[in-house]
């Protein structure tokens, strides 16, 4: 169960990060070769520290969320059982929008936001960007938002298998020069619309939060495509992001308890903790 919220075991365990290593090498020497300015070597460096560190502290705090997770699933609604097809797309798509209204959330909480922030940071997006993850995610209460799936009934490890390989899926949204992929664009997160996603121009800021689907974005309106006339700006804010990965992980923190602490009253510091993100 740790192994599953560590990393999506199997589906992001050792061979999957070699996989991923060969790729980004590939799409930096593809992009190198046909002259195409889509990496910068310090922010990708920084980016491998900061995804070392993710695994790393993952994979010590994960044992710590599956506390609660074990102890709901001792108490749940029903058994669900998992033969035949009907019970794991069901699964899918509860997964998925789990995911979706976490992710809203997660740029809506300033909380939720200092561990997100830490992804959002790269100003160039590239697949070394869709590994620069923030550190102890699993304490600041991300697993919260699949406990409902395991109270009714569904496996533990069929419910964060499942969120695992939806990860998966999503390094693949970072592609430099993301292809079209026609009436696919239509029902699937793609490459195009995660970049609308990863944008800080003001005409698309927070949009496009689906994971595997982009459906759940168009049934309840977050759903934007790029802007026609202007380019789009990666970042947070737009702004040039530090090479030091200690302070790309923990600036946002850093920043969110000094506001906590200088802030007036019990009201004035739960709203700097809990309010929304500047």
């Amino acid at each position: 169960m740790a192994s599953i919220l560590a990393g999506g075991a199997p589906f992001q365990g050792a061979g999957f990060a070699a996989l991923a290593l060969i790729l980004m090498a590939a799409e930096y020497l593809f992009h190198r070769i046909n002259h195409v300015d889509s990496h910068d070597a310090g922010e990708t460096a920084a980016s491998l520290v900061v995804a070392v560190g993710n695994k790393l502290i993952g994979a010590v705090t994960a044992s710590i969320a599956a506390i609660p997770v074990l102890f709901i699933f001792q108490h749940r609604l029903f058994d669900i059982p998992m033969q035949g097809v009907l019970p794991w797309v069901a699964l899918f798509l509860a997964v998925d929008f789990c995911y979706y209204v976490h992710h809203v959330v997660m740029h809506k909480v300033r909380w939720l936001w200092a561990t997100h922030a830490v992804h959002h940071s790269a100003t160039r997006l590239n697949l070394s960007a869709a590994v620069r993850l923030g550190w102890g995610g699993h304490l600041s209460g991300g697993v919260l938002f699949y406990l409902p799936l395991v109270v009714a009934g569904f496996p533990p490890l069929a419910v964060f298998g499942m969120l695992g390989a939806g990860l998966v899926y999503q390094f693949f949204l970072h592609l430099a020069r993301p292809p079209g992929l026609g009436p696919l664009e239509w029902v699937l997160n793609t490459p195009r619309h995660h970049q609308v996603h990863h944008a800080a121009n003001a005409s698309v800021i927070d949009r496009n939060f689906g994971g595997v689907l982009i459906v759940f974005d168009r049934l309840f309106g977050t759903f934007a495509q790029a802007p026609q006339h202007e380019p789009l700006i990666f970042g947070i804010g737009g702004a040039t992001a530090s090479r030091n990965p200690l302070a790309i992980v923990f600036g946002t923190w850093g920043q969110m308890l000094r506001d906590a602490r200088h802030a007036r009253g019990l009201g004035g510091k739960l709203r700097a903790l809990f309010g929304p993100p500047a």
